[in-house]
C-alpha cells in the first residue's frame, strides 16, 4: 500500500498555519507543523483535526540549524519524506532605522531568511535522494510578502529578510527544477484576515482582507500543478488593494 503524501509547514500559526494544514489534510495527506512554541503548536494541531486526522506538532527553531535538522530528523523518522514544505516562518518589528539594534535586525533576518535557506536545503537533500531512488521529486514554497519587492519606511527588519527569501526562491529554483524539484514563491500582498473574523459581503466592499482558506488553496495549486507548467512566483492580494 502506498505511503500518505505528506506536508510539512514550518512556521505554523493560527491564521495561514492552521489553513493550509486543513487544505493539505483535506487532500489526505499527513500533515507535520513545526514551530518554536511546542505547546502552542499542539493546540493549533488539535485545532487542525477538522480535516479528518490530526495535523501533528514538533519543536522547530527556523533560525537554528540545528533545530531545523532534527525537526526534520524526527519528521522523516515518523511520517516519512515530506512531498511538499512550506516555509511561512517571518519576524517582523516595525522601528525607525536609529532606532533598530542590531540584535533585533539580525534576529529579523534570520528567521525571515536564513531559516528560509536552512529549511530549503534540509527539503530539497531528502527530495533529491528520492529522485535518486527512482521516486518522486517534491515541492518546496516560501511565504513572501508586500515587502518582497519593496522597503518602505520603518519596513527594513521585514524587507531585507523578505527580499533575501525571494532571491534564495529565484536561486533555488533554478538549481533543483532541472532535478525534478519545484520551488515557488508566494507574494502575500495585503493584510491577511485573522483567525476566527467573519467574512463580510463582497457586495459592500467589505471583503478588503486576505482569507486564510483561500491563500491556502493557491499553495494548495501550486503543489499540484504539472511540471509542463511549473509557476515560480505567484502574487495574491484582496481585490480592493492597490498596487
Amino acid at each position: 500500500m502506498e505511503q500518505k503524501k505528506l506536508a510539512v509547514i514550518v512556521g505554523a500559526g493560527p491564521g495561514l498555519g492552521c489553513a493550509l494544514a486543513r487544505r493539505f489534510g483535506r487532500a489526505e495527506m499527513n500533515v507535520a507543523l513545526g514551530a518554536r512554541d511546542l505547546a502552542r503548536l499542539e493546540l493549533l494541531a488539535t485545532e487542525s483535526a477538522g480535516i479528518g486526522h490530526g495535523a501533528r506538532a514538533f519543536a522547530c527553531d527556523a533560525a537554528d540549524e540545528r533545530s531545523v535538522e532534527t525537526f526534520f530528523s524526527e519528521v522523516r523518522a515518523e511520517l516519512g519524506e515530506p512531498d511538499v514544505v512550506v516555509y511561512n516562518a517571518g519576524a517582523f518589528v516595525p522601528r525607525g532605522i536609529l532606532e533598530t539594534t542590531a540584535e533585533e535586525f539580525d534576529r529579523c533576518w534570520r528567521v525571515g531568511c536564513m531559516g528560509g535557506f536552512l529549511v530549503g536545503r534540509c527539503a530539497a537533500r531528502g527530495m533529491l535522494a528520492r529522485v535518486a531512488d527512482g521516486g518522486r521529486g517534491g515541492t518546496i514554497l516560501f511565504t513572501g510578502a508586500t515587502a518582497s519587492l519593496r522597503g518602505s519606511a520603518g519596513f527594513h527588519n521585514l524587507a531585507v529578510g523578505k527580499f533575501g527569501l525571494r532571491a534564495l526562491a529565484q536561486s533555488m529554483a533554478r538549481e533543483l527544477q532541472p532535478k525534478g524539484i519545484h520551488v515557488a514563491h508566494v507574494i502575500i500582498d495585503g493584510h491577511i484576515r485573522p483567525s476566527g473574523s467573519v467574512q463580510r459581503s463582497a457586495d459592500d466592499a467589505g471583503d478588503a482582507t486576505l482569507d486564510p482558506a483561500a491563500i491556502a488553496e493557491a499553495y494548495f495549486q501550486l503543489y499540484c500543478q504539472p511540471r509542463s507548467a511549473w509557476s515560480q512566483e505567484m502574487d495574491l492580494r484582496p481585490w480592493v488593494e492597490r498596487f
